[in-house]
C-alpha cells in the first residue's frame, strides 16, 4: 500500500508535514510528471473547499504542476464531485481537489482523480510517491522546470455547467412551495446547493453559508447533524419546513432530518434508492454495495426485496471499485447504487463515477415525491435499524495493535457477549483515530454497546500511549452522541 496516500488522498494538519507548501509544490511536480507520462503537455482541473489553507496549498500545487508542464483549469471553490464530473466533461487528463471533507478546518487534504473522474489507482499513487520524500527528514528533490511550462486558466465559469447538469437529470421535478432547512457546513455547498434547489422552486432556508476560512464544519454540516439534531429540529419547527438536509464540507455527503426529528442517513438512502431504481428495472445487478459499517436493518430490508448486498471495507474507493466491477457486464442504462452510512452515496452511471451529496439529495426528493408518501418519516421508515454504535477514540501516532490481535478480540466478543450481532474494529485511514462499531440483535441497547466499546478503546489507547484520551460515541440507530461514564 502507498505510504503517503490514504483511502482518501493525502491528508494532514496544515503547517505539519506533509501539509506544507514546500512539500505540496513537489507533490504537484511529481503528480504532473506521472500524469503527463511523456506527453508534451497535459491539463488538470482543480477545485477546493473554503478552508483558509486551501488557497495557499492550491497555489503551491499549481506551481508544481506548471513546472512539470501541466496546464491548470482553476474551478475555484466547488464541491468535490463537481471536479470529478468536470474532468470528464472538459476532457482533462486528471483532476485534483484540495479539501479534507468533513474534517476540522486546521486539517486539509489533496485528492487526485484520473481522466475518468475516479480516484487514482494505487499504481499511479505509488509512481507519484517514488518521486517524493516519504518522511519529514528526507531532503526535498531539487525542482526542475519542464521545457514547456504550463499555465493557469480561470475555470469558475464551468461551475454553471455542473449546476445545469444536476438539474438536467430531473426535468419534471417541481419543488414549488416545498420549504426546507439546508445546512451547507460553511463549505463548498454554500454557493451552489441553495441555488440548485431554488431553481426547482424550493423555498430554501439556508444556514451555515457564510464561510470565513475557519468555520467549515464547525457545529455545522452533515457530521454535526448526525451527532446533534437539536438545531436542525428547532429550525424545521420554527420555519414550518417539511424537513431538513445537511451537506459536509466538500458536499459529497448528505443526510436528512425528517419532520419528526428523525435522522435519515446513508443506510436509509441506500434502501430508498435501491427501491427507486429497482422498480424501474435500472438497478445494477439488482445489488447495492455497502461497507462493513452498514446497519443490519438495511441488509434485512434489501433481502426481503430480493436485492443482493455486497460488502466492502470502509472507504468510498472500495465501494466504487465494486460497482465498476459489476458494471463490466451490465447494460448501458443500469445504475450502480452504493455508499456509506455517513451519507456518501454513489449513483453511478456513465457520467458520474463518484458520490455527490447534491445529486443524491435530488434523487431522494424525486423518489419521495413520486412515491406518494405522506411524509419523509413515513417514506424512510421501511428501513428500520438495529441497535448500533460507532466509537471513535483518539490514538495519536503511538503504538498500534496488530490486525491479528484485533480479529481475536472480535471473535472473543462475539462468543462471550450474548446479543452482539457484529463487531468491526479498525484504525482510521484519514485521522489518528481508532473506530469500534458494535451492533446488537436487540438484546443489547445502544448504551450497553457503548460501554463495551469504551473497554476496547481504552485498551487501544493504552497501547498508543495516549492515556484516557477522548472517546466519541455516535448513536447510529437514532442519531446523536451517547454520554457514557468512562
Amino acid at each position: 500500500m502507498p505510504n503517503l496516500f490514504g483511502t482518501d488522498g493525502i491528508r494532514g494538519v496544515v503547517g505539519e508535514w506533509p501539509m506544507i507548501p514546500d512539500f505540496v509544490l513537489r507533490l504537484g511536480q511529481a503528480a504532473g510528471s506521472v500524469i503527463r507520462d511523456g506527453q508534451r503537455e497535459a491539463t488538470m482541473v482543480i477545485g477546493r473547499d473554503t478552508r483558509q489553507s486551501s488557497a495557499m496549498l492550491q497555489e503551491a500545487l499549481d506551481a508544481g504542476l506548471m513546472a512539470s508542464g501541466v496546464h491548470v483549469i482553476d474551478l475555484g471553490v466547488v464541491p468535490t464531485p463537481g471536479v470529478a464530473w468536470l474532468v470528464r466533461q472538459l476532457k482533462a487528463d486528471a483532476g485534483v481537489v484540495i479539501s479534507a471533507s468533513h474534517n476540522p478546518a486546521d486539517q486539509n487534504g489533496i485528492k487526485f482523480f484520473d481522466c475518468a473522474g475516479r480516484k487514482l489507482s494505487e499504481k499511479m499513487e505509488e509512481a507519484i510517491e517514488r518521486l517524493l520524500p516519504m518522511t519529514p527528514d528526507q531532503a526535498l528533490p531539487s525542482l526542475k522546470v519542464h521545457g514547456r511550462m504550463g499555465h493557469v486558466h480561470n475555470g469558475e465559469i464551468f461551475q454553471e455547467l455542473y449546476q445545469r447538469s444536476l438539474l438536467a437529470e430531473h426535468p419534471g421535478l417541481n419543488l414549488d412551495g416545498v420549504k426546507v432547512v439546508m445546512d451547507c457546513a460553511n463549505g463548498a455547498a454554500s454557493f451552489i446547493a441553495p441555488e440548485v434547489f431554488s431553481r426547482l422552486g424550493m423555498q430554501v432556508v439556508a444556514i451555515h453559508t457564510s464561510p470565513n476560512g475557519l468555520n467549515i464544519n464547525v457545529d455545522a454540516g452533515s457530521e454535526h447533524v448526525r451527532r446533534s439534531l437539536d438545531e436542525m429540529n428547532l429550525l424545521i419547527r420554527h420555519h414550518e419546513a417539511r424537513f431538513g438536509l445537511a451537506f459536509d464540507g466538500d458536499a459529497d455527503r448528505v443526510v436528512f432530518v425528517d419532520e419528526k426529528g428523525g435522522l435519515i442517513d446513508g443506510d436509509h438512502m441506500l434502501g430508498i434508492l435501491a427501491r427507486y431504481f429497482d422498480q424501474r428495472g435500472q438497478l445494477l445487478a439488482r445489488s447495492v454495495v455497502a461497507t462493513v459499517m452498514r446497519n443490519s436493518g438495511l441488509k434485512a430490508w434489501l433481502e426481503a426485496a430480493g436485492i443482493h448486498m455486497h460488502e466492502t471495507p470502509v472507504g468510498d474507493k472500495y465501494v466504487t471499485d465494486k460497482i465498476f466491477e459489476l458494471r463490466s457486464d451490465a447494460a448501458e442504462d443500469q445504475v450502480g447504487v452504493g455508499g456509506e452510512q455517513a451519507g456518501h452515496i454513489l449513483i453511478v452511471d456513465d457520467d458520474h463515477p463518484t458520490g455527490d451529496g447534491i445529486r443524491t439529495a435530488l434523487y431522494i426528493l424525486r423518489a419521495f415525491f413520486e412515491s406518494g408518501a405522506g411524509s419523509l418519516a413515513e417514506f424512510a421508515a421501511e428501513v428500520s435499524k438495529t441497535p448500533q454504535i460507532i466509537a471513535s477514540a483518539y490514538v495519536g501516532n503511538g503504538g498500534r495493535i496488530s490486525r491479528a490481535e484485533l480479529d481475536a478480540t472480535v471473535d472473543d466478543l462475539l462468543t462471550s457477549r450474548a446479543g452482539l450481532l457484529r463487531v468491526n474494529l479498525r484504525y482510521s485511514g484519514t485521522e489518528p483515530r481508532f473506530r469500534a462499531m458494535l451492533e446488537s440483535d436487540g438484546r443489547l441497547s445502544e448504551p450497553e454497546l457503548a460501554r463495551i466499546a469504551v473497554e476496547i478503546c481504552r485498551k487501544v489507547q493504552q497501547v498508543a500511549g495516549v492515556g484516557a484520551a477522548e472517546i466519541d460515541i455516535l448513536n447510529v440507530t437514532r442519531g446523536g452522541v451517547l454520554s457514557i461514564d468512562h
